[in-house]
């Protein structure tokens, strides 16, 4: 919702886009801090006594941001301090709904295809949220910020009375007993969990850095402000949705077949970026950044399914926190990075893109295979 706004944000605070950009860094920071506890807390206590709680902080962090926006004249730190209570939120909510997923389905198949629509209303959110944001913000700047704490308590209230508690088939393991199992889970399955988790920071670096890139370019190149722009931002958004719910519906529990949508989503988003880097016009721009929606679409349900089909449910909050940890490193550090590129030039924006997107290719090609994944059943006994 914010992105649309940051050029806008800059100009009324009077700040500089490395310093626009950290209000979408600074929360990503603290949410990948917070993750790995929260996933831990999920695995011990439940998963809903963590989710409920963590929305709750998120919506006072939003709060914080939309008073202190209103009312200060310089509201930077304050907005800042927000976006800090809301990754502290956000690190026992959204990073908790896989294992959540995998919790209440039993069938590999359900959870297959719960996993799907997670990510498709994920993405379906980062589709609305540009048109929302710059609608927003054409009454006041700072109105978005009002709506965060609006969508967490609506959030809360549907966590609480409309999903039940999974239940515990046996008591959590102890700290120690945790600590050595996981350590046991990376032994054995390290390979291709540590390439799933470099692919999730690359995609999540890619898809943010190239928003905040968009958004700026839109603006300053080519002067489209507004619901416009936030209309424009959400069509790479719409087909990576559309492609995110098909490949949720199709995937199933082959992790031959997941291998193979990898392979291709990661194809598709390195070839739309090679063609950025010889030409990125206004058209061909969003011919590419739509056909590297689909393909980001295509890997994301792939990566959740391979992590929470492959991890013994008793670990699973844990592992995919690292994951989820993952992309929020990615989220952390595409804007700030993509914001100094961009007054390099534009092509280095796409080489960096490019070098990326290759390096995720090399990592499902060699070190993700599906024959290995199945060793996971052996950990079932650990």
């Amino acid at each position: 919702m914010l992105i649309p706004v940051l050029p806008e944000i800059e100009k009324k605070l009077s700040i500089t886009s490395f310093q626009v950009s950290l209000i979408i860094t600074v929360y990503s920071v603290v949410a990948i801090l917070c993750i790995p506890i929260a996933g831990y807390l999920s695995d011990r206590i439940g998963r809903k006594k963590v989710l409920l709680p963590c929305l709750l902080i998120a919506g006072l962090g939003g709060a914080v941001a939309a008073v202190a926006s209103t009312i200060m004249k310089e509201p930077y730190m304050w907005i800042l301090f927000g976006r800090v209570l809301q990754g502290i939120g956000s690190a026992g909510a959204a990073p908790v709904v896989m294992p959540f997923i995998g919790d209440l389905f039993h069938d590999d198949e359900e959870v297959s295809a719960g996993l799907g629509a997670i990510e498709t209303s994920n993405t379906a959110g980062k589709v609305l949220s540009p048109i929302i944001g710059a609608l927003l913000a054409s009454w006041f700047w700072f109105v978005p910020f009002w709506f965060i704490p609006f969508f967490s308590i609506i959030s809360f209230l549907m966590v609480l009375f409309m999903v039940e508690s999974a239940k515990k088939e046996e008591d959590p393991p102890t700290f120690k007993e945790f600590l050595k199992s996981t350590k046991t889970i990376f032994k054995h399955e390290g390979r291709w969990l540590y390439a799933i988790f470099a692919i999730g920071g690359f995609i999540m670096f890619l898809l943010f850095g190239v928003l905040f890139y968009l958004s700026d370019n839109l603006e300053a190149a080519y002067q489209i402000k507004g619901v416009k722009k936030g209309l424009l931002l959400s069509i790479p958004l719409l087909f990576l949705s559309i492609s995110s719910y098909i490949a949720g519906k199709t995937i199933g529990k082959e992790k031959g077949k997941m291998r193979i949508f990898l392979i291709v989503g990661m194809a598709l988003l390195s070839l739309s970026y090679i063609f950025l880097w010889w030409n990125h016009s206004f058209f061909v721009l969003f011919i590419c950044l739509s056909i590297g929606g689909v393909g980001i679409g295509i890997v994301l349900p792939a990566l959740d399914a391979l992590i929470t089909e492959g991890i013994e449910k008793g670990q699973c909050g844990t592992i995919t926190s690292f994951y989820s940890s993952m992309r929020f490193i990615g989220v952390a550090l595409g804007p700030p990075i993509f914001a100094y590129l961009m007054d390099k030039g534009d092509s280095i924006v796409f080489i960096l893109s490019t070098i990326c997107s290759l390096i995720s290719l090399f990592l499902v090609l060699f070190f993700i295979q599906p024959d290995e994944e199945d060793e996971s059943e052996q950990l079932k006994t650990v």
